[in-house]
């Protein structure tokens, strides 16, 4: 069989009628004209585009001063930070037991619970409907510690005030749908913009959500000696950065609100599909810009900095107590099996998800031996393989309705927690 790119239509000098060579000669002058025109378009185009801009990033040798103005403390870069966040542990405890002693408690401070939410898009849904049923059950706990990444951040701050906000958990993850979360941008975005899509609905979102009240609420939890953490990736640093929005909550004020907002947004913004979210800080009395994107690019879910070794901590301080912790993985640990197109963006795609698959069961693995080394009881939920509803578009409604459906019920039914990750 012939080669249409080899055939004669487009060999200079092959055999052909006058005619027939006369209408080829006049469909090859034809396509000329057509890309000369084009190729004027696109290099005015070219000429009218310019990269969004921002400020210079931080120096490295500047990283570790660097802060957000007004609002000091309020991030730890774990290993270098660990110093202030190991006495930073060690005042909540002592927040926590004054209370206990002042209300007339003489017995033991009780069992401190965490949870860990991690990403996964439109897989938040699971998460979402977990919670909402644990209420139902009547079993689920105060969380004395809540951490979230990606999808996870935008649930932690529910979860962490409790179940008063299972109505907006609820509503966030079965009502909406993709033009809430994004807006496409056309192609020559992959080269003269931040993203493929504009996240401009997602921002409207949570600031429809993140409101004053809700800021006031979490820092009066903070002042209890409750702790809510969500990550972001510091992409000029590639370093994964843990923020207390508690901390910056009581600090209050537009700005409060403005960055939990913004860190929120950052958490989830994967790169290269959402725009990074540029976060204003100085470092020295210089302004620099640093860009944070999604936390799941450092880690797909995270409990505290396994360089904090807390049962030395608890031995030394005299902060012994029971400890349990909860992780909700957004996502089915099975592998999913699908036929590969040899195309280069599918290819590049199933790689990706192959590489977010297998980071998320090393992070489990990891908080696994964290709780082993530390003593905590280890409790992990995740989608079943069972769960075969399929996903058309991103951020489907009925797919993520589903999804809250099956966490709903498994978490009112009384949710069998694994006490280890899938393997071992």
């Amino acid at each position: 069989m012939t080669n249409a790119c080899l055939s004669s239509e487009f060999i200079p000098g092959s055999d052909e009628t006058p005619e027939v060579g006369s209408r080829q000669r006049k469909s090859r002058g034809n396509r000329r004209v057509i890309l000369a025109i084009a190729g004027t378009v696109a290099l005015l185009s070219l000429q009218a585009c310019s990269l969004p801009e921002r400020l210079h990033a931080v120096p490295t040798d500047n990283e570790a001063a660097a802060e957000i103005a007004g609002m000091p403390g309020v991030r730890y870069w774990q290993k270098s930070d660990l110093e202030r966040l190991t006495a930073e542990s060690i005042k909540v405890y002592e927040t926590e037991l004054e209370a206990w002693t002042a209300a007339g408690n003489t017995a033991p401070l009780p069992p401190a619970n965490y949870l860990a939410i991690s990403g996964g898009g439109e897989n938040g849904a699971y998460g979402a409907g977990l919670l909402v049923g644990w209420t139902e059950a009547d079993t689920r706990p105060e969380f004395k510690l809540v951490t979230g990444v990606s999808t996870g951040a935008l649930t932690a701050p529910f979860a962490f005030l409790g179940p008063a906000y299972d109505p907006q958990l609820k509503e966030v993850y079965t009502t909406i749908t993709a033009k809430d979360v994004l807006e496409q941008r056309g192609f020559l975005a992959a080269v003269f913009s931040d993203a493929m899509a504009d996240n401009a609905p997602l921002q409207q979102l949570v600031a429809k959500y993140v409101t004053e009240d809700l800021l006031e609420a979490i820092a009066a939890e903070h002042k209890k000696g409750r702790i809510l953490l969500i990550g972001t990736t510091n992409l000029d640093a590639r370093r994964g950065v843990i923020w207390n929005i508690g901390k910056i909550a009581e600090y209050g004020g537009p700005g409060a609100l403005e960055l939990v907002r913004k860190l929120l947004v950052a958490s989830a913004a994967i790169p290269g599909a959402f725009p990074p979210m540029m976060i204003d800080v100085e470092a020295n009395g210089t302004k620099y810009q640093e860009m944070h994107v999604d936390g799941g690019a450092s880690a797909q879910v995270f409990v505290y900095p396994p360089q904090l070794h807390l049962a030395e901590l608890s031995a030394e301080s005299g902060m012994q107590r029971e400890r349990h912790m909860y992780i909700i993985r957004n996502a089915r640990l099975d592998p999913d099996w699908a036929e590969t197109e040899r195309q280069t963006l599918t290819i590049a795609g199933r790689a990706v998800s192959s590489l977010i698959q297998t980071q998320g069961t090393g992070d489990l693995y990891r908080i696994y031996a964290i709780a082993q080394r530390d003593g905590v009881d280890f409790n992990l939920a995740y989608i079943p393989a069972t769960f075969d509803v399929p996903l058309p578009e991103p951020f489907d409604r009925h797919y993520m309705g589903e999804l809250f459906k099956l966490g709903y019920e498994q978490g009112r039914a009384g949710y069998q927690w694994q006490k280890e990750p899938p393997g071992l």
